[in-house]
């Protein structure tokens, strides 16, 4: 394990995921008088797809949005864990950030120093747990959104009547034999859909229990434009940003056709799912969720997979409600008994605000679900820290790069004036604005948001205290936004 040489710095970036290797490139790229750290508390880089080891785990958006601007992606556009994993080893290789990465160092917390003008920063090495502590006069918040420690299972009545093995994806056990078993995985979404077909090969057979359907969309896992491109012998730089415009237009259409039109866009994604399943297939059931398309994530089948499964016998989709569970299975409010020897709770994951770290001000404790955020990046009355918070229906790293070039130019702005210290102040004008949940749920309402929607920061009914989820918006207002105006404080 590498070393501090010393535990001071100019930059701390917490995470070395997606985010926060976003963070580090632009940092080393752009902001080339500022030293920096990265500590991760995983053993290696990748966050999410590090920890996630169960069968066939792989992205839900194409890794031309999902890859960085400055790094082409040529493999197909859904891909494995690791395949994202080499990816991302790539860009810290290529990029040299590897003596700025300091793996197994988990934050405890974090406190805002006022007399020293800096984050005081305290935490755990290794599986010694050796604390450390270090200061840094900017804290960056890469951690992602997700508790990687506790996933979301529901207590359903029974479970400790059940004989079996229940597992949640996030808790994945490496020897987990599967073979000539009857599984049932509780859930409809992006996970459901990745672990069935990876499974149901070797499974006696598997079934999806959903409470609720979720909309899918099977596309081939290829990208054709880009291989025309390709064929004509474009250089893959130009590739990937091509095709990477493309994506990011056409999510656009959907995304406000889905507005304008939902029932239309409904149609045709039922359309497409009839078109593998056939006529007999009861789809207005099992595939028809009760919210309008893009109110919550559209799960991508490559190449129609989780389909071809139920087709071919392996796997089923079950809709019903959970009775409870029992000795050799689950019971269901219909009657139904699913025959289970493994039940996989695909029942999503809990939030957790800035990793799960403890953040005070001078020793007094943050209550992040009483300030407001200022432009999605900073937040009201906390000096020097950002926080990454990417986008749920366009790939996440768009916003994080965004959020990384608005943070390099706000650094570098500081640094040309000799300033240390930059809080968002709400003005005098802003004391009686109406406060809005950070994420709309008439906008997006997935279940994570709505359970721990009351320990999120708030946005308000106007500039600069609003966190917007269209890229295309972002992409216009964060490179020219004001590092001048009146609520940024300087110090």
């Amino acid at each position: 394990m590498v070393e501090p040489k010393q535990y001071k710095t100019d930059v701390l970036i917490v995470g070395a995921g997606i985010s926060g290797i976003a963070a580090a490139y632009h940092l080393k790229e752009k902001c080339p008088n500022h030293d920096f750290m990265i500590l991760e508390g995983m053993e290696s880089h990748g966050g999410t797809w590090l920890t996630h080891k169960y069968p066939g785990v792989r992205s839900d958006s194409d890794l031309y949005t999902f890859g960085y601007s400055f790094k082409p992606w040529t493999g197909v556009p859904i891909a494995s864990a690791d395949e994202i994993l080499n990816y991302m080893g790539e860009v810290i290789s290529e990029s040299k950030l590897n003596d700025q990465l300091y793996f197994s160092h988990k934050i405890a917390s974090a406190d805002w120093n006022s007399e020293k003008k800096c984050w005081v920063v305290k935490g755990e090495i290794g599986a010694e747990k050796q604390p450390f502590e270090l200061e840094s006069n900017i804290l960056w918040m890469a951690a992602g959104y997700y508790d990687h420690k506790t996933p979301y299972t529901p207590e359903f009545p029974g479970m400790s009547d059940f004989k079996g093995e229940i597992i949640h994806p996030q808790h994945w056990p490496e020897a987990l034999d599967y073979s000539d078993k009857q599984v049932v995985v509780i859930g409809s979404g992006a996970t459901a859909a990745t672990i069935i077909p990876a499974m149901a090969g070797d499974t006696k057979h598997i079934t999806m229990l959903q409470r609720s359907p979720t909309y899918f969309v099977p596309l081939e896992n290829k990208n054709e434009l880009a291989d025309t491109l390709r064929q004509i012998d474009v250089p893959e730089a130009l590739v990937h940003d091509i095709v990477r415009k493309k994506i990011l237009f056409d999510a656009k259409q959907i995304h406000e056709a889905s507005n304008a039109y939902p029932d239309i866009v409904k149609a045709e994604l039922l359309k497409t799912v009839r078109g593998f399943l056939g006529e007999e297939f009861d789809v207005e059931k099992h595939f028809t969720p009760s919210y309008r398309p893009w109110q919550q994530r559209i799960a991508c089948v490559p190449d129609g997979d989780l389909f071809a499964g139920i087709n071919a016998g392996k796997a089923s989709v079950v809709t019903d409600q959970i009775d409870r569970f029992v000795n050799n299975g689950i019971l269901l409010k219909s009657g139904e008994l699913l025959e289970a020897d493994i039940i996989v709770t695909a029942t999503g994951f809990n939030l957790s605000m800035v990793g799960g770290v403890q953040v005070s001000l001078d020793g007094v404790p943050v209550d992040f679900a009483s300030m407001t955020t200022y432009r999605g990046v900073l937040f009201s009355g906390m000096p020097n820290f950002i926080n990454v918070f990417g986008y749920l229906r366009t790939s996440w790293t768009m916003r994080a790069e965004l959020v990384a070039e608005y943070v390099c130019r706000l650094l570098n702005h500081m640094n040309e004036h000799n300033l240390t210290v930059v809080t968002p102040e709400l003005r005098e004008s802003d004391a009686n604005m109406t406060l809005k949940p950070f994420i709309s749920p008439d906008d997006f309402n997935p279940g994570y948001l709505q359970r721990a929607g009351h320990l999120m920061p708030k946005q308000g009914d106007r500039a600069p205290w609003q966190f917007s989820q269209d890229y295309y918006q972002e992409c216009e207002e964060l490179p020219a936004a004001s590092l001048n105006d009146d609520v940024l404080k300087y110090g």
